[in-house]
Parts: C-alpha cells; sequence; structure tokens
C-alpha cells in the first residue's frame, strides 16, 4: 500500500494543545463494526462488558527535555551556544541516547551544562544522535532531572507552545509507575481513579504491561511504499502474570482491550501465533499494517492519530482501510479535538 493511502485532511483548529478537564469528559467515538456513536470517557462502564480486560501501558514518562549550555574557548575567550537536549534511551553502560539541537553545535569530548547541578559530557555522535554521560546517576540523577527537565511533549504541540508545569500532571496516567518513556501513551491520559474504580465495579479487569515509548513514535514515515519503512525500536515487558491474566480471559471468552497503540503493539509482539500470551521481555519494533493478523486484540480505545502515520496504518489494519476513512471524517465533522491532548476512540471490530 501507498503511504497516501492513509492521508487525511485535518484543518489545524482540530489539534489539542491541552486536555479535556477534567480527563473523564473527553469525548469518545465509539465504533462497533458500521455503527458509530457520539459518546464521552465516562461513558466506559456503560459500554465495556463483564468479563472484558484491558490492557494498560505503566510507563512513566521522564521529563526529558532539557536545556544546557556548551563553552568552547577560542582564542583568549569563550563562546557560548544554548543547547537542547531530549534523552531518548539509557545504555547498559551508563550513557543516554540522546537528540542534541543543534547537533552541530557541540564536538565530542564537550560539556554541556543545564540546571539543578547536572551536566553531560558528548561521548559521540552518529545518525543523527549523541551519547551522553551525565555528572550524576542513581537517585541524584533523578531528583537533579526532575528539577532541571521539561516534559517532552510532541513536536506538534511544541510548535504552538512549550511545556510548563501544568504538562507534569497532564502528560502521565494516574497509574505510571515505571520510568523510562519520553512520551505518553495518551489514551490512558484520560483516566482517572474513579472512572477505573467505577470499570470494575462493571466486572471489567486490568492488566498492567510495560511499553517504555521513544522519541521514534512521533518519527514521520518518508517512504512512498510502506514495505519499505522501519520503525524505531522500543523496550517493553509482559510480565508473567500479565500473561496468566490475559490468556484466562481469553480462555472464559472475554475480550481483551488494549488502552493505547503501545500496549497493543506489545502484547501483539509477546502472543503466540495461535494467541497464547507468554511472558516477554525485550526491543519491539513491529510494524502493524493492514492484512495483519491480530493474535490476542480484540478491540483498542485509542486517540485520533496524524494523517501518514504509522499508527493510521495501525487502525486501519484493525477496523479496515475505508472503515477507518469513515470514522475519522466522521470524527473531523464532528469536531473531535485530536492527538495526544485530544479526544479518543474505542474501536470494535465486526463480530467482536
Amino acid at each position: 500500500m501507498k503511504l497516501s493511502d492513509f492521508d487525511f485532511h485535518l484543518p489545524d483548529d482540530l489539534i489539542a494543545t491541552r486536555p479535556a478537564q477534567p480527563r473523564t469528559s473527553a469525548r469518545l467515538l465509539l465504533a462497533q463494526g458500521d455503527r458509530t456513536e457520539d459518546r464521552y470517557v465516562y461513558d466506559l462502564p456503560d459500554i465495556l462488558r463483564p468479563g472484558d480486560r484491558l490492557v494498560l501501558n505503566n510507563t512513566r514518562v521522564i521529563p526529558a527535555r532539557l536545556t544546557g549550555v556548551r563553552t568552547r574557548k577560542i582564542g583568549q575567550g569563550n563562546v557560548t551556544a544554548k543547547i537542547e537536549i531530549t534523552l531518548l534511551t539509557p545504555q547498559t553502560d551508563g550513557t543516554w541516547a540522546a537528540l542534541i539541537k543543534p547537533l552541530r553545535k557541540v564536538q565530542d569530548g564537550e560539556t554541556i551544562v543545564c540546571a539543578a547541578g547536572l551536566s553531560a559530557t558528548v561521548e559521540s555522535r552518529q545518525d543523527g544522535q549523541a551519547m551522553l554521560r551525565f555528572n550524576l546517576t542513581g537517585d541524584d540523577f533523578d531528583a537533579a532531572l526532575a528539577d532541571a527537565g521539561a516534559m517532552p511533549l510532541p513536536p506538534y504541540i511544541e510548535a504552538m507552545r512549550k511545556a510548563d508545569d501544568q504538562d507534569r500532571h497532564d502528560y502521565q496516567t494516574v497509574f505510571a509507575e515505571r520510568s523510562g518513556a519520553v512520551a505518553a501513551p495518551t489514551a490512558s491520559l484520560h483516566f482517572d481513579r474513579d472512572l477505573l474504580d467505577q470499570i470494575a465495579a462493571k466486572g471489567v479487569q486490568f492488566t498492567h504491561v510495560t511499553l517504555h515509548v521513544g522519541a521514534g513514535t512521533f518519527l514521520p514515515v518518508k517512504v512512498d511504499d510502506i514495505r519499505d519503512h522501519k520503525m524505531h525500536a522500543e523496550w517493553g515487558e509482559v510480565s508473567q502474570r500479565a500473561a496468566d491474566e490475559i490468556n484466562d480471559t481469553k480462555a472464559a471468552g472475554g475480550r481483551i482491550i488494549p488502552v493505547g497503540t503501545t500496549a497493543l503493539r506489545l502484547i501483539e509482539s509477546a502472543a503466540c501465533e495461535d494467541g497464547t500470551m507468554q511472558t516477554w521481555q525485550g526491543n519491539t519494533d513491529i510494524f502493524i499494517t493492514p492484512g495483519y493478523r491480530f493474535r490476542v486484540t480484540d478491540a483498542l480505545m485509542t486517540n485520533f492519530h496524524l494523517p501518514k502515520s504509522t499508527l493510521m496504518m495501525l487502525v486501519s489494519a484493525l477496523m479496515g482501510v475505508d472503515e477507518i476513512r469513515q470514522i475519522y471524517a466522521h470524527a473531523v465533522h464532528k469536531c473531535y479535538r485530536f492527538f495526544s491532548y485530544g479526544d479518543s476512540s474505542l474501536l470494535i471490530p465486526k463480530g467482536r
């Protein structure tokens, strides 16, 4: 298929730069088979069935955006440059892979001084990234990063406004537990504790898995033939408990409904060909496009995605290309709010 098959027109004023308040008041487009309904996230207890299982990604977003200064001695004086760092992934040797802007302003061996006593030395540069070694480690690093860092908002929000203190709350799920993501599992941002309790009271159960969402989630697709696109790998884990819970629900006839494409991609990576869930840990670069046979996923709760993105391809694989075109046309016509801070959808294929 071609990249143009996943394009659509989106008016700029439908791109959300702040979430709905309260979280559960976001709109929810319920698409079940060929039927659509305009609902709200707080309607989920009435929509879900007893015996369903929601799969939640419990990753915690770190304040991965840092601003610092590089100082270079030239002649008799010093020349400084303002540097922006976006942390990507920690390495086993204690360094961090990071995006540096502008990368041309730093050299190997130079130090970038940030706030809160935090500084980073550039150890190497390759493929548009840098490997950084910080002067602090462990709890000291975490504390300094909490003080000096900002939440790494998606580029389309950063283009409209800078991150602020409110984003530290808004861009984190209420069940975030395991630090490591540089982007939020945004469908999960719509839940608060009260809604989770209401859903549980309906007889719906929860399973927690971890996928540390990377900056690659925002990378555009640059090839016309989508088969040539290479996904950015992200680290994830499905525990034995999580695998057992999913298998038990499937055996009992319940539906497995990941909340967000990150949870979906993880459980599909971990599932066996026959749909049996297994314990799993590692990097996944699974690329789900139309024609993919879903092994364990029965439905999906997800926000509305960028035109020509890999996530548009994923939801098209779940619902059908033509069906997703109709669903998104409805969302645009009804002025749903799009992307990370936008409204949500519950996508249920025919027969589920």
